[in-house]
């Protein structure tokens, strides 16, 4: 039986042209995006706007019509939770962060941006239902209440950036002194012909993170901080959209509608999140027929480090630039 040595000749870059084409792509996306955003976001707030104003005359006709009235609500609120969750918004910085710079499956990351969705859409019926429908308050308090769920969520950001940080610390410095005890040691290994590297080949060498490492990555603790991060704050159109079903009598509209924009909202952030990970899945595949050096995983840790510092210095600044609605304040960029 022939056999190869385990050190293959480096292959030239062109073996690397696909990801070549997606980093000029996605380069000249961001580029159109950078400079058309003005234009884009002042059209999106218009649609929006318009869809509200759709959503409250069709929550006016709910009462006489509720099954067609019903439906088309539904509609708009979906649509509108689309393009709401295209702006600007504190919640995509946390999720494309965390995916960039960590390791996780597909499947994890839809499930955290449906979760987050969920919170967010469930936070906002809760604090409604809560504020106006059982202690009968008055609507400044229940902003009030909502400003201080925004500053908490800004809060579990700066959380969930200090908890990567010191997970990534650890790693590279495990990484760090693993190098060093086994620098200048060199193992050769004897593998069939035609060998296929896979994750789990057996050839003793790690080629993309095994399901023990993606699971480490994305245990119940960093889920909670990533999910409870993105979706403590409430919607703001999700919100309105509640008021005004309680004033008129039909809140159990403005319940479906609130929970149609969170469905809306996890559409687009998922798709952002795919993009994310369809990026990682084809670098994995382009080098899954190397092995991972030294020099890799401390980089890769160091990427995860980066990303945690960028996150607590995000939730820093937006909580404290946080300025309560009612006072007059400015929302921060962030805000969604």
């Amino acid at each position: 039986m022939s056999v190869n040595s385990l050190p293959t000749p480096a292959r030239g870059w062109r073996q690397f042209w696909p990801l070549y084409l997606l980093i000029a792509a996605l380069l000249a996306c961001a580029l159109l995006v950078w400079q058309y955003w003005p234009q884009i976001l002042l059209q999106s707030v218009l649609w929006q706007k318009n869809l509200h104003q759709q959503m409250t005359g069709l929550l006016q006709q709910v009462a006489s019509h509720p099954h067609r009235a019903g439906l088309t609500l539904m509609g708009f609120s979906l649509l509108y939770g689309i393009l709401h969750a295209l702006g600007p918004g504190h919640g995509k910085v946390v999720i494309a962060t965390f995916l960039a710079t960590h390791p996780t499956r597909v499947k994890t990351s839809l499930q955290l941006t449906l979760m987050a969705a969920v919170v967010q859409g469930g936070v906002a019926i809760a604090l409604v239902t809560v504020m106006l429908v059982v202690l009968k308050l008055s609507s400044r308090q229940m902003h009030l209440s909502s400003y201080w769920l925004e500053k908490s969520s800004y809060l579990l950001v700066a959380g969930l950036g200090l908890w990567l940080c010191w997970r990534a610390g650890r790693r590279l410095l495990l990484t760090l002194r693993a190098a060093g005890k086994g620098r200048g040691m060199t193992i050769q290994r004897i593998l069939p012909a035609g060998h296929q590297h896979s994750e789990s080949c057996g050839c003793g060498h790690q080629h993309v993170p095994d399901s023990a490492q993606l699971a480490a990555v994305v245990g119940w603790k960093t889920k909670s901080l990533v999910v409870l991060s993105m979706g403590m704050r409430p919607c703001s159109g999700a919100i309105m959209m509640l008021l005004f079903s309680k004033v008129i009598g039909v809140y159990g509209w403005g319940v479906l509608s609130a929970i149609a924009m969170a469905l809306g909202t996890a559409l687009t952030v998922s798709g952002m999140a795919l993009l994310v990970q369809i990026s990682r899945i084809l670098a994995l595949r382009l080098s899954r027929d190397r092995p991972v050096a030294e020099w890799q995983k401390v980089a890769l840790n160091c990427l995860a480090l980066s990303g945690g510092i960028l996150l607590l210095a995000a939730g820093i600044v937006l909580w404290l630039s946080a300025q309560p609605a009612i006072s007059g304040g400015i929302r921060p960029l962030f805000a969604r």
